[in-house]
């Protein structure tokens, strides 16, 4: 079968009708707005724009159609789905994904299931660079000081739990050029929460993940409420991880945490210094 180009295969994707985009939408155009509602991703993810607001956290962070980015630990790719086709034509996108060596039970099973959804869809996803992460053995997830900007979403507190926050931030800003954006986003602990609270909970304090930050020698920008959800209290038996999709009790209180929704979360943006 002939190859097709990938704004050639979404163009053509975007117009089948079980897709149901409005008539307002360039078919052609491969936009935010048309990539988080297009039919190469799920209903089920479709779903969770409503909660996780890609667009306006995907602007807010600065994304241009020509920068080299780093997504940090995509777990299944929510957001590769929407970045990757975004960037393909114009920019690189690299993921920084587990290594297979990686000590962490889940690691394996978690990357090998990436590298199969980026091998089945190759006509959104050939472009895909997938680089491995696990400091301090494999940190190089881009050409040093090659990325415009790099984005990890919910994944900070899995780095206090392991005790390798810094190494982590450590590793993003070698990879960033000067001048490079950071964003951050994750659950967000009360203000004052202990670390113990922090290495259990799955969420984190703002002010803890500025303090690393800036130990790994990135400044701070900018804050956005983007992702806020003010009925989450944060204290719960199961952690974060009571809330939706996870629903870790199962069916205890269900329809309570349903009504919470998912998580508050920060949305910070940092940047590397353009000298020292």
């Amino acid at each position: 079968m002939k190859s097709i180009s990938l704004k050639t295969f979404l163009a053509l994707f975007l117009v089948l009708p079980t897709i149901g985009f409005g008539n307002n939408h360039d078919k052609s155009d491969l936009s935010l707005e048309v990539l988080i509602n297009s039919g190469h991703r799920s209903p089920e993810n479709i779903a969770r724009n409503s909660s996780r607001h890609p667009i306006a956290t995907l602007e807010f962070f600065g994304l241009e159609k020509n920068m080299t980015v780093v997504e940090i630990l995509p777990a299944s790719g929510w957001y590769t789905e929407i970045i990757a086709p975004y960037v393909a034509e114009e920019g690189k996108f690299y993921a920084a994904h587990f290594s297979p060596n990686s000590n962490l039970n889940y690691a394996a099973r978690s990357l090998e299931g990436f590298e199969e959804k980026m091998t089945a869809e190759s006509e959104i996803y050939g472009k895909v660079t997938i680089r491995h992460i696990d400091p301090p053995h494999e940190v190089i997830i881009a050409p040093p000081e090659s990325a415009d900007i790099a984005m990890t979403f919910r994944n900070v507190h899995n780095w206090i739990m392991v005790g390798q926050e810094l190494e982590y931030f450590e590793t993003f800003y070698a990879a960033l050029k000067p001048g490079g954006i950071l964003g951050v986003v994750e659950h967000r602990a009360l203000p004052g929460a202990s670390i113990e609270v922090m290495e259990t909970s799955g969420y984190v304090t703002e002010d803890y993940v500025k303090e690393i930050a800036a130990k790994a020698g990135f400044e701070f920008v900018d804050s956005s409420e983007i992702n806020a959800n003010p009925k989450d209290l944060t204290e719960y038996p199961g952690g974060v991880w009571s809330l939706p999709p996870s629903y870790r009790l199962g069916d205890q209180n269900r329809d309570h945490y349903t009504a919470i929704g998912e998580s508050d979360r920060m949305t910070l943006k940092f940047v590397k210094p353009t000298s020292n």
